[in-house]
């Protein structure tokens, strides 16, 4: 799962690259790649919801651990877990809160103005990106040991 996750995320980078530097060279010897702008930013949620999986499966999400590194493995263990679940539970609100959006919008066949990109389809990958993370959340949550000497 990481390396298709990293898989996309460098195909909308790269896609997001091509596009804008085709834009910049076109500026210059004088013709418009319409549109650009449009690609750039599909290829942005492409790119940032790997990258959002790819960090969750990796552990990488930043946590503050002034005070967690303080506590003995018990706390400190405890403290990771509700960090998981507190973490599952933003990634629900987030995709809750972006399915209400695109079920609201979901009938006006949204698209972007020069391209024509239905922006439906961009909503979906983020809602699953967040239903994604929020269950790879959960799974650390109920995998990982809460007590010392539990671990296998």
């Amino acid at each position: 799962m990481t390396r298709i996750s990293f898989l996309l995320g460098s195909a909308g980078l790269l896609v997001a690259m091509s596009a804008d530097a085709i834009a910049v060279l076109g500026r210059h010897v004088g013709f418009t790649f319409l549109g650009a702008i449009e690609i750039v930013q599909a290829s942005v949620v492409l790119a940032a919801s790997a990258a959002m999986v790819g960090a969750t499966l990796s552990g990488a999400h930043a946590r503050v651990h002034i005070l967690i590194e303080r506590l003995g493995t018990l706390w400190h263990r405890r403290m990771d877990h509700g960090a998981d679940l507190i973490s599952c539970l933003f990634f629900l609100f987030l995709a809750a809160g972006s399915a209400w959006v695109a079920a609201d919008l979901w009938a006006g066949f949204e698209v972007t103005e020069i391209l024509g990109l239905p922006l439906r389809w961009l909503r979906l990958v983020w809602i699953g990106s967040c239903l994604l993370i929020a269950g790879l959340f959960l799974w650390r949550a109920l995998t990982q040991p809460t007590e010392p000497g539990h671990d296998a």
